[in-house]
C-alpha cells in the first residue's frame, strides 16, 4: 500500500454540526482531543512504513487515532471498526464525514503490525508527549516515579506434561502446513489419536505412574520427529521451521534422551529465563514476585507527581518476567534521557535502588534517587550494640581505617565481590583485636582480627549518606509521593486490562503496553483541561467515623 499526500484534516462541517448537537457540553473524550488538541498526527510522520507505489492505504493519522482511542475505552479491534462506522464523536475526532463507511477491523491490527516491522512502537506515545510539552503539560525537570506490574502472556499456563506434548503437537501442525506428503509418510497411526486435538490436563490420564508412561511416550514421539526432520533424506527447508526449532529446544529443556529418554532433573534444568513455557509465546517467562506467580512479562511505569500539573507518563519499559526491578532503573533512566524528559527527583522503592545507582543517577543525569536503600544486615548492626561497618572511620587518602575505639587497621586490599562489585578490604591485626574489652560486639574471628569489607569510597559514601537520611521523618515524608504511580497501575489494569496481554511476544506486548499508557495520557490530559479534580482516596465508612484530631 502507499500513502498519499494529505495535509490539512477538517472536521467536515455537518460531521461538526451532529456533534455537537449530541453532546452539546463537549465533555466526550473523543471531541475534546479533537477541539484541545488538534489532529495529533500527521500522515507524512509514516510515511517509512508505507510502500511508496501500490494501491493507496487508508489515513495512517486516523489510524493512529482510532488506536489510540480504542484504548481509551478498552475495546478489542472490531469494537473499534464499528466505532468508527457508528460512533459520531469518533467521526469527529477521525475528520470523518457522517457517511463514511469506515474500514474493516483486520486493518488496525495491520497498522499495529507495521508500528513493529518499522521499529516505531513508540511512535504515537512520543507524539502525544510531544505535543503534552508544546502546550506546556509536560516540564522538565521535576519529579517522577516508576513502579512495575505484571503482564499475563496471552496463552495458557502449562504444566510440564501439558508443555511437551502441545509443543510436540504445534511442531506436528507447522509440518502439516509446509510438507504435508512427508508428514503423512513418516507419522505412526498413533500419533493421530495422540496429538489431534490440545493437549489440555483434562484429557490426560490421572495417577503419577501413568502420567510418567504418557511423558516417556510424547519424548519418544519428539525424539522420532527430530530424527527424521534431520536426517539427510528429509526436506532441507524442515529444520529451519520456527515450530521444530521451539521443538528442539523444549525437548534439550525437559528430557534426557534420546537413548535412555528421562525428565531432566530440576538441579539439571536450564536458568527459569531460559526455559520455554508456551510453544506459542516464547519470550513469555515464569516469574514471581513475593506470593505471586504468573507467566508472562514486566510493565514499567513512569511517570511526573509535580503539583499544579497533570500525572503524564513519560516512559514505558517491557521486559522478561525474569528481569529483577534493580536492572530496570538505570535503563529507565537512560530512555529519560534519550527523549530529554530526565527528573530532578526519581521516586522508587527498595527494589529499585541499589548503592551503585545512587551515585551513577546523580553523577551520569543529576537524578536524586529517591527510595529506601538497602540496611545493614551485618549481625553487629542487627545485634544493635555491636560495631558495624558505619561506625568505622575510613580515611580512603591514607587507605587506612580507624575502629570505634581508635585502633588503626593494618590492612588494605581492593577486590571483587561474588556479585561483581568493586569493593575494599580493610583488615584489624589480630594482636591489636586480640585484647580488646569490645571484641564479643565485634568479631566472631577467634585468630585472627576484624575485617571489613566496603564498596569504593564514592558508593560507600552515598551508602550511608541515604541510610542516614532514610533514617529521618523527612525522608519518608518526602517519599509519600512514590504511592501515587499505585493508582496508575491500578487506572491501567481497570481501565485498559494492563495485566493481561492481548497479544503474543514481548513485541507485541510492548507495543500494547505503550498504547495503554499514551490512552492513559489522553485520558488525564483531557480530565486536567476539563478541570476534573484528581479522586481522593477512598475510606471505609468505619475509618470515616474516627474522631479527628486537634
Amino acid at each position: 500500500m502507499s500513502l498519499q499526500p494529505q495535509v490539512v484534516y477538517l472536521v467536515p462541517a455537518e460531521t461538526a454540526r451532529v456533534a455537537r448537537a449530541t453532546f452539546p457540553k463537549g465533555n466526550n473524550i473523543a471531541m475534546r482531543m479533537r477541539d484541545h488538541l488538534g489532529s495529533i498526527f500527521d500522515d507524512q510522520q509514516f510515511a517509512a512504513l508505507f510502500s511508496p507505489t501500490g494501491q493507496p492505504a487508508l489515513s495512517p493519522h486516523r489510524l493512529a487515532l482510532a488506536t489510540i482511542l480504542q484504548f481509551t475505552e478498552g475495546l478489542s479491534d472490531q469494537q473499534a471498526a464499528d466505532a468508527v462506522r457508528t460512533r459520531i464523536d469518533w467521526k469527529y475526532a477521525l475528520s470523518l464525514e457522517l457517511t463514511d463507511p469506515g474500514f474493516d477491523s483486520s486493518v488496525l491490527c495491520e497498522f499495529r503490525s507495521r508500528l513493529i516491522r518499522g521499529g516505531a512502537e513508540q511512535l504515537l506515545f512520543e507524539t502525544m508527549l510531544t505535543r503534552f510539552r508544546e502546550i506546556g503539560l509536560l516540564k522538565r525537570r521535576g519529579r517522577q516515579r516508576t513502579d512495575s506490574t505484571h503482564v499475563l502472556a496471552a496463552v495458557h499456563n502449562l504444566c510440564r506434561l501439558e508443555l511437551v506434548g502441545e509443543t510436540l503437537r504445534a511442531a506436528l501442525n507447522s509440518l502439516a502446513v509446509v510438507a504435508p506428503g512427508w508428514l503423512q509418510v513418516i507419522t505412526p497411526p498413533d500419533w493421530y489419536a495422540r496429538y489431534s486435538d490440545r493437549c489440555e490436563n483434562y484429557r490426560l490420564p490421572d495417577g503419577e505412574p501413568a502420567r510418567q508412561a504418557l511423558a516417556m511416550t510424547i519424548a519418544g514421539d519428539g525424539f522420532t520427529l527430530l530424527q527424521a526432520v534431520y536426517a539427510p533424506t528429509a526436506p532441507a527447508c524442515l529444520a529451519s521451521i520456527p515450530a521444530v526449532e521451539v521443538l528442539r529446544q523444549v525437548w534439550v529443556q525437559q528430557f534426557y534422551g534420546p537413548h535412555h529418554i528421562a525428565w531432566r532433573a530440576r538441579e539439571d534444568s536450564p536458568p527459569t529465563a531460559q526455559v520455554i513455557c508456551s510453544p506459542y509465546d516464547l519470550d513469555a517467562r515464569y516469574g514471581t514476585k513475593r506470593d505471586q506467580t504468573w507467566i508472562g512479562y514486566k510493565a514499567y511505569l513512569t511517570e511526573t507527581c509535580d503539583p499544579h500539573a497533570p500525572r503524564l507518563i513519560t516512559d514505558v519499559t517491557t521486559t522478561s518476567a525474569t528481569v529483577l526491578d534493580v536492572a530496570v532503573t538505570a535503563p529507565i533512566q537512560e530512555a529519560l534521557a534519550e527523549h530529554d524528559r530526565l527528573p530532578d527527583i526519581h521516586f522508587m522503592d527498595a527494589g529499585y535502588v541499589d548503592a551503585e545507582l545512587l551515585v551513577t543517577s546523580q553523577s551520569k543525569h543529576q537524578i536524586t534517587l529517591c527510595g529506601p536503600a538497602m540496611v545493614d544486615t551485618s549481625w553487629q548492626a542487627r545485634a544493635g550494640k555491636g560495631f558495624s561497618a558505619s561506625e568505622f572511620h575510613i580515611d580512603w587518602q591514607a587507605h587506612q581505617a580507624t575502629c570505634p575505639l581508635g585502633q588503626p587497621s593494618s590492612g588494605w586490599k581492593t577486590g571483587v565481590d561474588r556479585n561483581g562489585n568493586d569493593v575494599v578490604k580493610i583488615a584489624f591485626a589480630a594482636s591489636v583485636c586480640g585484647g580488646c574489652a569490645s571484641r564479643s560486639d565485634c568479631t566472631h574471628a577467634v585468630r585472627a582480627g576484624r575485617e571489613l569489607t566496603v564498596r569504593t569510597e564514592a558508593v560507600h559514601t552515598a551508602l550511608q549518606a541515604a541510610r542516614r537520611e532514610q533514617a529521618t521523618p523527612q525522608f519518608w515524608e518526602l517519599y509519600k509521593l512514590r504511592a501515587g504511580i499505585e493508582g496508575t497501575l491500578s487506572q491501567g489494569v481497570r481501565r485498559c486490562d494492563l495485566r493481561q496481554a492481548r497479544y503474543r511476544g514481548a513485541a507485541k506486548t510492548h507495543l500494547q503496553n505503550v498504547l495503554v499508557a499514551a490512552a492513559l495520557n489522553l485520558v488525564r490530559v483531557i480530565a486536567w483541561l476539563m478541570e476534573t479534580p484528581l479522586a481522593a482516596t477512598r475510606r471505609s465508612r468505619f475509618a470515616a467515623l474516627a474522631p479527628t484530631r486537634a
